[in-house]
C-alpha cells in the first residue's frame, strides 16, 4: 500500500509539473499576443492621428503661414479659425496621340514601347484623418501669345461706320471771323484733360494773328471704354464743351483700333460744318507744334489745290508678330507692303484735300490702323504725300553733326514743325522757352518760300519703292499713339 501510495504520489507530482508547464507556456503565448495587439494598436494610432496633429499645428500657426497656405483668417486676424483644407488640383491626363500618328507606328513597335514603360499605380487616399493642406499654385498658361485684338469680331462689325455725334460745335467755322485759315484738330481721350488744357494754353491757342490769320482748335473724342474709371465722364465733357467750345464727341468706343472711325467722322464733320477751311493740321495731344513755322510754310500756297505734308513712311511692311501692338494678320491685309502714309504724330493738308479724302474714305474698306488707312485713301485719289524733315513723329535723335545741341534745346526746336512724344510739363516749358524774348540762338531765321528749305536742303517727296534716293524706314513703321 505504501508503495502504491508512493507511486501514486510520484505520478501525481509529475502530472502537476506537466500541467504547470502547460499553463506557463500558455501564459507566454497570451502575453506575446497581447504585446502584438498593443503594438498594432499603437502603430494604427500613429498613422491615423499624425495628419490630424499636423493639421492642428498648422491651424495654430501664425497668420502669415496660414495665408501662404491659402487658409482664411478669423475676424481677429489670429488665424485660429478651423477651415476645410483646400482640395488638391486634379492632375490633367496626358494628351493621347491622334489616330493619324498611331497609324504611322507599327503595331509591334507600339507593343514593345508599352512593355518598356512601367505602369504607374494610383496612390490611394489615406483612410481616415485629414489630408495635409498643400498651398495651391496658380496655373500659368504656357502657350502662344494671343493677338492683342479680336480681328474676327472687328471684321463682323467693320461695316458699321456711321455713329451718332453727341457733342458738336456747329459754329466753330461760322463765327464773325469766318472760316479759319488753319484748323487744328487734336486726337484725345476723355481722361486726358491736362493734355487738352496745355494744348489750349500753348501751341493750340485760338485767335487771330497780326496778319489776319485765323486759327481754330477742336479735340476729337470717343466714348471711353472703361467708363467706371472716370465717373460722370459725360457731364465732365459737357461742362468742358460749354466752357471752351472745342469738343467733338462721337458715340463709338475710344480704342486704338477705332482711331480709323475718328478719322472718317472728322472728315465728314469738315465736309458738313467747316468746308471753307483753307488748311488743317491734325495730330496727337502729346506733340509740340511750331505753328509759326507751319504758317510760314503755308504762306503763298493755294488752298484749293492738293497738299499733304508730314513725316511720310514708305515701303512699310505689315507686322505679323502676335505680340506687337500693331499686329495685322494676313486675312485682314494680305499684301506685303503698305502704301505711303504719314506718321500719326501730325501732318498738314489743305481743305481741298480733306474734302477729296472724305469722299475717297467712304469707298475704302475700313482698316484698323488709322495712319495706314489714310494712306490707302491718298492712294485712292492718286495723291502722293510730301515728306518734310521738320515733322519728327519718331521724336528727336541726337545728331552727330551737332553734338553740342541737346535734344531738349529750344534752339533746336525752333527749327522744327512737329515733335512727338512730349509730356505735359515739357510742352509747357518748350512753349515758354521758344516765346522768351531773351532767347538767343546762333542761327538766324529768315523767311522762306515754298518749297520749305531745311538747312539748304529741299525736302524729298516719297516716290515709291523704285526711287533709289528715298529713305527706307524698314521696320520703323508706326508712331507711338
Amino acid at each position: 500500500m505504501l508503495e502504491e501510495r508512493g507511486l501514486f504520489s510520484t505520478s501525481e507530482g509529475v502530472c502537476t509539473r506537466a500541467t504547470m508547464r502547460r499553463i506557463h507556456l500558455k501564459g507566454d503565448v497570451v502575453c506575446t499576443l497581447v504585446m502584438l495587439a498593443l503594438f498594432c494598436l499603437l502603430l494604427y494610432a500613429h498613422h491615423s492621428l499624425t495628419p490630424l496633429w499636423e493639421s492642428w499645428q498648422l491651424e495654430q500657426g501664425t497668420p502669415s503661414s496660414r495665408s501662404l497656405l491659402g487658409a482664411p483668417l478669423d475676424h481677429q486676424g489670429t488665424g485660429l479659425a478651423l477651415t476645410k483644407p483646400p482640395d488638391l488640383p486634379r492632375c490633367k491626363p496626358e494628351p493621347q496621340a491622334s489616330s493619324v500618328s498611331m497609324k504611322m507606328v507599327p503595331k509591334a513597335k507600339a507593343q514593345s514601347k508599352n512593355k518598356l514603360q512601367p505602369k504607374t499605380k494610383k496612390k490611394s487616399q489615406p483612410k481616415g484623418g485629414l489630408r495635409k493642406p498643400v498651398p495651391t499654385v496658380p496655373k500659368t498658361a504656357v502657350g502662344p501669345t494671343l493677338a492683342p485684338f479680336d480681328f474676327e469680331d472687328y471684321l463682323r462689325k467693320k461695316d458699321n461706320r456711321d455713329f451718332r455725334m453727341t457733342i458738336d460745335q456747329p459754329d466753330k467755322c461760322r463765327g464773325p471771323d469766318g472760316a479759319p485759315y488753319l484748323l487744328v484738330a487734336v486726337k484725345s481721350v476723355a481722361a486726358d484733360f491736362d493734355k487738352r488744357q496745355v494744348v489750349r494754353r500753348t501751341w493750340g491757342r485760338e485767335g487771330v494773328l497780326q496778319d489776319g490769320v485765323n486759327i481754330k482748335t477742336v479735340f476729337l473724342l470717343g466714348v471711353p471704354r472703361n467708363r467706371s474709371s472716370l465717373p460722370l465722364w459725360d457731364r465732365l465733357l459737357a461742362y468742358e464743351s460749354d466752357t471752351f467750345r472745342d469738343i467733338l464727341l462721337w458715340d463709338f468706343e475710344d480704342t486704338f483700333f477705332n482711331l480709323t472711325l475718328k478719322e472718317t467722322h472728322f472728315l465728314q464733320w469738315v465736309n458738313q460744318s467747316c468746308a471753307g477751311v483753307k488748311f488743317i493740321f491734325k495730330g496727337d495731344a502729346d506733340v509740340y507744334v511750331n505753328v509759326e513755322n507751319i504758317l510760314e510754310m503755308l504762306g503763298g500756297l493755294d488752298a484749293h489745290k492738293d497738299l499733304f505734308v508730314g513725316d511720310i513712311i514708305v515701303r512699310a511692311r505689315p507686322i505679323r508678330r502676335r505680340s506687337s501692338k500693331y499686329y495685322v494678320p494676313e486675312f485682314v491685309y494680305g499684301q506685303g507692303v503698305y502704301p505711303s502714309y504719314a506718321g500719326g504724330g501730325g501732318f498738314v493738308m489743305s481743305g481741298h484735300t480733306a474734302l477729296r479724302l472724305n469722299r475717297a474714305c467712304q469707298d475704302v474698306e475700313v482698316f484698323p490702323i488709322d495712319d495706314v488707312f489714310l494712306g490707302m485713301c491718298l492712294q485712292r485719289i492718286g495723291l502722293q504725300p510730301t515728306r518734310h524733315e521738320g515733322f519728327r513723329t519718331f521724336g528727336i535723335v541726337r545728331s552727330s553733326a551737332a553734338p553740342h545741341l541737346q535734344v531738349f534745346d529750344p534752339c533746336f526746336y525752333r527749327e522744327l514743325m512737329v515733335v512727338h512724344s512730349l509730356t505735359v510739363p515739357q510742352i509747357w516749358l518748350m512753349y515758354n522757352l521758344l516765346h522768351d524774348p531773351h532767347l538767343s540762338c546762333h542761327t538766324s531765321r529768315t523767311s522762306t518760300s515754298w518749297p520749305f528749305k531745311w538747312r539748304d536742303k529741299i525736302p524729298s517727296t516719297a516716290k515709291g519703292p523704285d526711287d533709289p534716293g528715298e529713305e527706307d524706314y524698314g521696320q520703323k513703321v508706326f508712331v507711338k499713339h
